[in-house]
């Protein structure tokens, strides 16, 4: 008998029919041991997974390497304001620099529509230049259009990563007008690809009172972010700009490390299991620490 320390729990959330008549399905596992590093190696011996109590088959463990892909949304319009221009420079700098070598990250400003200041790419240098020519416009910066385009890119990308987005917004007129069934495509979207999105909301009452057009940006930035588990700050002061951002890519940087490591695992269910997925335990190695995800997202 294998020496277990104990059963991790996982819920599986995924209950589509094609999942319920499968006799095999997949899911991710991150696994670290006591000192805090990835396992090197993980074998279908070393993990004993159960439905609903009932010992299945291990059938194949694979590793997985697959890279984050960042976007970074930022409004340069009225409602941030020429006089935040700088922190919020220092900020997306920052943020850029938090960032592990080698992750692939687009740069697009959204006013007065959504353009790129810097196309994807892994070259750190040709990004901070980027950041030298995001100025500000007095119009109004196109938060969710920015959103939906930034999904739409998410969904065409079929390559194997785990996609982020970080977009700046502000509570001002919202350029174009915000469109309901462009909002649940958009959810549709990221939620299909486990994306991540972090938002950061700035409001500033010395630019009048929230109108609709900025209740509706709130609103949409706050459902983004806790569907895929991403972060969501309001601010009031520019000058936080120039802090939080670098603190968002601290956070992307730890998610990176945490989703490139992990193992996908191909599990096939005990004889007797029919009909919707039911509650998965897996044991595995004494002095591990182990997070368990259906599509390896761990934001």
């Amino acid at each position: 008998m294998r020496t277990r320390l104990g059963l991790i729990l996982l819920v599986i959330p995924l209950m589509v029919a094609g999942v319920q008549a499968q006799r095999e399905f997949q899911f991710f596992v991150s696994m670290v041991d006591a000192s805090g590093m990835p396992v090197a190696t993980l074998a279908p011996s070393d993990l004993d997974v159960r439905e609903s109590g009932v010992s299945g088959k291990v059938v194949r463990v694979e590793p997985i390497d697959w890279p984050v892909k960042v976007q970074i949304l930022v409004d340069n319009g009225a409602g941030i304001g020429a006089e935040n221009l700088t922190p919020l420079r220092n900020g997306v700098r920052g943020l850029l620099e938090a960032l592990p070598d080698g992750v692939e990250v687009s740069l697009l400003s959204t006013a007065p529509q959504p353009r790129f200041l810097v196309r994807p790419t892994t070259d750190r240098q040709a990004l901070l230049k980027g950041v030298d020519v995001l100025v500000p416009d007095n119009g109004a910066a196109r938060f969710v259009e920015g959103l939906n385009e930034a999904a739409q890119r998410v969904e065409a990308d079929e390559g194997n990563h785990f996609p982020v987005i970080v977009a700046v917004g502000s509570t001002a007129v919202e350029g174009g007008n915000v469109n309901q069934h462009d909002v649940e495509r958009t959810l549709q979207r990221l939620g299909a690809r486990a994306a991540t999105v972090h938002v950061v909301m700035f409001s500033s009452t010395s630019r009048g009172t929230l109108n609709i057009s900025g209740a509706a940006q709130t609103d949409i930035g706050i459902a983004v972010a806790k569907m895929t588990g991403g972060r969501y700050e309001n601010i009031t002061a520019g000058t936080r700009l120039a802090t939080l951002l670098p603190e968002i890519g601290d956070q992307v940087a730890l998610s990176h490390a945490r989703q490139s490591r992990q193992y996908r695992i191909t599990f096939e269910r005990p004889g007797p299991a029919t009909g919707p997925v039911g509650e998965i335990t897996l044991g595995a190695r004494p002095g591990t620490t182990v997070l368990l995800s259906i599509d390896g997202h761990l934001p």
